[in-house]
């Protein structure tokens, strides 16, 4: 009698049966890269002291409106050598108003990692003084050339990232609360309340939003520092941001409001304000993540709108927007120094990375799509 032998097959590995809306996001390259994009702009924004060279205040007007540094690999003998700078030199041509840097032959400033400079403090706590690369005094490291007053424009792109990219989050973390929950309770209402909240919330939105941007900042006096401008101008963007939202909330809030649990609730005596955040806000998540993501480059442009016709952010702080702004002023020389509109490219591709991970977002979201 021939025994039975069993063979035990080898286990393999089996996708999930239905994937997480993060899985779905992170499937698609688009997004996936914006990700990543707009992570390392964060994590930039973020430790700006330690990773640039040169801190946002740091100037000097000998080598004002300085091309980007050359960087040399080789010696005066052609070996190759660790990456070195050389000190510049400004001449002025006072026939034709041009000036020029011309570099001085001679020892030059190795580009050294880990370099003791200039003290900072990370998130205004953690005090430091190593920056992750930099030349020794009396050299300068200018990748990105320097502007008018000799400031580092590649260290005050890093800077300006910690306004621009951070209005946007301070600003939806005050306006979608109040439009969520305005939108929520005035659609779980209804009735003349609804009417009345609704007839509120569409005189805002019909208030050209730029327009009046311009008018509340116009009206701040002008010796704020930059915090107190920055802080009222994220309150003056909240305040234009929260009607739209309140009002689709309150369209979803409507039919939600129907839901046999939420007439569960009712019944069972739950407060109205209660019910409202328990059990109807949380329906409208989906919706919610994506508005807000898509949100976020709204309040980047109206800020960096604002810096660069003179309402915003005010130098000597930096921002993207008045950065740009600095740059158009020498508009005449932008051809021979393209440079100078960094920022406005660190503006396009921030919002076409947030753009893409709302679309896919939107899509991932949708219970249309689930299963597609």
């Amino acid at each position: 009698m021939e025994s039975a032998v069993a063979t035990i097959e080898p286990a393999v590995a089996r996708e999930p049966l239905r994937k997480t809306p993060w899985d779905r996001l992170w499937a698609d390259k688009l997004a996936r890269f914006s990700l990543i994009i707009l992570a390392i702009l964060y994590f930039c924004a973020a430790f700006a002291d330690p990773l640039t060279p040169y801190s946002m205040d740091f100037n000097d007007a000998e080598v004002a409106n300085a091309p980007p540094s050359i960087i040399h690999w080789h010696n005066v003998k052609g070996e190759v050598v660790a990456p070195y700078v050389l000190q510049v030199e400004r001449t002025f041509n006072h026939e034709t108003y041009e000036q020029r840097y011309t570099e001085i032959a001679g020892e030059g400033y190795p580009i050294r990692l880990f370099i003791k400079g200039e003290p900072y403090k990370i998130f205004g706590i953690i005090p430091g003084d190593i920056h992750l690369f930099g030349v020794s005094e009396p050299g300068h490291l200018f990748l990105l050339g320097s502007d008018i007053n000799g400031r580092d424009n590649f260290s005050r792109l890093f800077f300006g990232a910690q306004k621009s990219l951070t209005i946007g989050f301070l600003g939806l973390f005050i306006a979608f609360p109040i439009g969520i929950v305005y939108g929520g309770m005035s659609g779980f209402v209804g009735g003349a309340i609804d009417n009345f909240m609704m007839r509120v919330a569409e005189a805002i939105m019909s208030i050209p939003s730029f327009y009046l941007l311009i008018g509340l900042a116009a009206m701040l006096p002008p010796e704020m520092t930059s915090s107190q401008r920055f802080a009222l101008i994220t309150v003056i963007l909240s305040f234009i941001g929260w009607a739209g939202l309140a009002r689709v909330v309150r369209g979803m809030v409507l039919s939600i409001r129907e839901e046999e649990f939420v007439q569960a609730a009712r019944a069972a005596g739950m407060a109205e304000f209660l019910n409202v955040v328990k059990h109807v806000i949380p329906q409208t998540a989906s919706f919610i993540i994506v508005a807000a993501t898509l949100q976020v480059p709204s309040f980047i442009l109206s800020e960096s709108g604002l810096s660069f016709i003179g309402l915003g952010i005010q130098q000597p702080d930096a921002s993207w927007g008045n950065m740009l702004k600095a740059a158009l002023d020498n508009a005449n020389e932008l051809v021979d120094q393209p440079w100078l509109l960094a920022p406005g490219f660190l503006i396009f591709v921030t919002i076409l990375c947030f753009n893409n991970v709302g679309d896919v977002l939107r899509d991932v979201l949708d219970p249309k799509m689930q299963g597609r």
